[in-house]
């Protein structure tokens, strides 16, 4: 399988980004913002959930669904690099900078357009942690680097 390599331009392509990227852990040191080229990257390790989708569509149709006894093959995580071009600032909220091995949960990214096409990006990270980017106008990409490895296990969430 070839690895993922996306581009986003506008809200809904981030949201496509935000699918994608959904429970990757960030270390809080392999990310940064850098002023002078205008552009923010991080570094995680995204939970492939397309291929978790597809194992599970491929499972024994007898077991409970999000069972590991229902998923065919191993759940991966692949390391992946995510860029944001034209960002104007960044701030954190919730985050301690100076603790650059801890480990970040993201849950969605968000697009909130101020004066077309500015707007605001946002990670929300469990726990309440932010980053936000001031950006021109959108311009993203997200690309795997590596091969893929065997998760530990599935990220599970509260419905309701």
């Amino acid at each position: 399988m070839t690895g993922l390599k996306l581009v986003a331009l506008d809200g809904e392509d981030l949201a496509v980004l935000s699918v994608h990227l959904q429970d990757a852990v960030v270390a809080v040191g392999e990310m940064t913002y850098l002023p002078r080229e205008r552009r923010f990257v991080l570094l995680a390790n995204r939970f492939d959930w397309e291929k978790a989708i597809q194992a599970e569509a491929m499972a024994d149709p007898d077991a409970p669904v999000g069972t590991a006894a229902a998923a065919v093959g191993p759940c991966v995580r692949r390391r992946a690099g995510l860029r944001f071009e034209r960002v104007l600032g960044a701030r954190v909220r919730g985050i301690d900078l100076k603790k650059k091995l801890a480990v970040l949960n993201l849950l969605a990214l968000t697009f909130e357009e101020s004066e077309a096409p500015s707007g605001t990006i946002t990670f929300l990270f469990s726990g309440g942690g932010e980053v936000q980017l001031d950006v021109e106008c959108l311009e993203a990409g997200l690309e795997d680097l590596g091969p893929a490895w065997d998760a530990r296990g599935t990220p599970c969430h509260e419905v309701g």
